[in-house]
């Protein structure tokens, strides 16, 4: 590069160092960059070959640029070589203050290793500082922090000589801006690559967003966005049509409400039982006309940047539940009456009388707990649960005479009319046949009676059945529920005393007619 002994030819390599650094940083990408650092070293630093040697992620060094040789680039551009041997060369030879320079002399233990090089051989120096062909000559590039990010090999320098101080510092001074260009752009490629990860992340999730949107809007069943936590903890934020039509009311309504707001009375347990995070339930949704419908309800909590909210599935199941119901129905209920059969007789018996109690002498006398009695029973208030069984008399003879038809006409006129005479927490079964009970809480001797008579009056009137009138008798026996029975003692207590009342009555009816 010049002579070091002519200060003109100085200022001018100064000034086109100058030219190339500032062409360093106006390269537009990392290979820019390094091809031109290569091309720098050959317009302004006086040698015929500069090849820059990239570190790779995985340490090796890649060879990303040369200049100066076609020759000697076709040979040795993409080739690798192994950070290993790196090192070595940067420990070696002579240091230039950053460079370094290992001769002829000592580079010969590196012929064989797997650095891709571009040497020639030569006969010796002729003087101390000539140029040797296979010396060797590095300008490692560091970044700040020290990080070894390139090595610049020169060689073939053009007035044959090794570089003076002159040259070695302005060499010097070259890597260093040289390492601060690939500084800049490796940050800049890092900066390129994450703002094309950053917009692809952005489709993806404009994307996710849009599926996300039409999959919610366009679902067949109700969907609903809930808030989670806050003032507005279970408020409704967003629903689709579906849910909407479902419940019949507009969008901008129901996200006035919550679920708890919409849920029947009843199946509020179920809905503060169902689990926030994969919970399911079945329960009932007020529509707009005041009307309930079955629905399913599915919960996942679904986290956004704008906090989790509950994503909430709402299934029409109201044919399935009203299929199911009836089929629970009729297991339950009499076909023809739709009374209560006996097999759910039994269970609501069932329910009410338990074990018999144990005996406290320190407390009240029994153990505390509700217990059913009779109402003549010891520490009883006088009232019970009382079991009225219930024969028509009269009923064959209509089948006999007016066929089975006729028959279920009177049964089901006869379920109607015992309805309509007891309370609503009272139950009126049908056991099969011409055989009803009447479960009827609360009553003590002489009421029970009373609900007999008024029964049977009730039974008793004409029932008129295509075109024809007939008539049918009822007979009642009254029993009692309590604990420690069987529900099948207590219905068969009441059907003995139901026959005795029978045969109490015909007895008398006979005993008139004889006299």
């Amino acid at each position: 590069m010049g002579t070091d002994t002519e200060p003109y030819v100085r200022l001018a390599s100064l000034r086109e160092l100058h030219q190339v650094v500032a062409r360093l940083n106006h390269a537009r990408s990392m290979a820019d960059t390094l091809q031109t650092i290569a091309n720098g070293a050959v317009e302004v630093l006086g040698f015929e070959l500069a090849a820059v040697n990239l570190v790779r992620t995985d340490g090796d060094l890649l060879v990303a640029a040369v200049a100066g040789s076609e020759e000697a680039e076709a040979a040795l551009a993409g080739r690798t070589g192994s950070r290993e041997a790196w090192e070595r060369r940067l420990s070696m030879g002579e240091d230039w203050e950053g460079l370094r320079f290992i001769p002829y002399t000592e580079g010969w233990v590196l012929d064989d290793d797997d650095v891709p090089q571009w040497h020639t051989t030569g006969p010796a120096p002729r003087y101390p500082d000539e140029w040797h062909p296979m010396d060797r000559l590095f300008a490692p590039m560091y970044a700040s922090d020290g990080e070894l990010l390139a090595v610049l090999a020169l060689d073939q320098p053009r007035n044959g000589r090794r570089p003076g101080p002159w040259g070695r510092e302005a060499l010097a001074l070259y890597a260093s801006q040289a390492a601060i260009a690939v500084s800049n752009a490796r940050l800049r490629a890092n900066m390129q690559r994450a703002l094309i990860r950053l917009e692809r992340e952005k489709q993806a999730l404009r994307a996710s967003e849009e599926s996300f949107r039409q999959a919610f809007e366009y679902a067949p069943s109700g969907m609903a966005i809930v808030e989670i936590g806050g003032e507005d903890h279970g408020r409704l934020m967003r629903v689709n049509d579906a849910l909407s039509r479902l419940l019949g009311r507009p969008a901008p309504v129901l996200c006035r409400y919550s679920f708890a707001d919409l849920v029947h009375p009843e199946d509020t347990a179920v809905l503060l039982r169902t689990s926030p995070d994969g919970g399911r339930a079945e329960l009932r949704l007020a529509r707009r006309d005041g009307s309930y419908c079955w629905v399913s309800l599915r919960n996942s909590v679904v986290a956004d940047t704008g906090g989790p909210f509950l994503l909430t599935h709402v299934e029409d199941i109201e044919d399935r539940k009203r299929h199911e119901l009836a089929l629970a129905h009729r297991a339950s209920h009499d076909a023809l009456t739709g009374l209560p059969n006996r097999a759910e007789l039994r269970t609501r018996l069932g329910a009410r009388i338990c074990d018999r109690p144990e005996y406290d002498p320190s407390g009240d006398g029994y153990d505390g707990h509700e217990h059913v009695w009779e109402p003549d029973a010891p520490y009883s208030d006088g009232k019970g649960l009382a079991v009225l069984f219930c024969d028509l008399d009269g009923f064959k003879g209509i089948n006999d005479r007016h066929g089975h038809q006729a028959g279920d006409e009177v049964l089901k006129e006869v379920a109607r009319r015992l309805q309509r005479l007891v309370r609503e927490n009272d139950t009126v079964a049908r056991l099969g046949g011409d055989e009803f009970v009447v479960l009827a809480d609360g009553l003590g001797l002489a009421d029970a009676s009373d609900l007999a008579v008024r029964l049977r009056n009730a039974i008793i009137p004409p029932i008129r059945i295509e075109g024809r009138t007939v008539r049918v008798g009822a007979s009642f026996g009254i029993g009692w529920a309590a604990c420690g029975m069987t529900t099948e003692q207590i219905l068969e207590s009441a059907d003995q005393r139901m026959y005795i009342e029978k045969r109490s009555r015909y007895q008398g009816g006979n005993r008139r007619r004889a006299s």
